[in-house]
């Protein structure tokens, strides 16, 4: 997989005919407004149209792996830090789908 797809809410991104042609040619590969028979990575949050999946679902990983004891004592080991946990945001998560 080299890519997941995001969609925002917009009414002609959820209609029945993108999220058919999404299930069957991109399954488990995008992100936006779904029911409970599509295949989706990761479900558009309702009524959210500021909250993107990257706000609730990447940073929140992110943040969890890099703000771990002991702190880094500079931006460099910081920098190492961010790195690594976007380096396995993929692998993580693709795990807990």
């Amino acid at each position: 997989m080299d890519y997941i797809f995001q969609e925002d809410g917009a009414p002609p991104h959820w209609s029945t005919e993108v999220c058919t042609f999404l299930n069957q040619h991109h399954p488990k590969l995008w992100i936006g407004r779904s029911g409970d028979a599509d295949d989706v990575f990761c479900s558009w949050p309702p009524r959210s149209p500021d909250l993107t999946p990257c706000d609730f679902c990447l940073w929140g990983y992110v943040k969890d792996n890099v703000y771990v004891p002991p702190m880094p004592k500079t931006i460099e080991e910081l920098k190492v830090r961010i790195c690594n946990a976007l380096a396995s945001v993929t692998e993580q998560m693709l795990q807990n789908v």
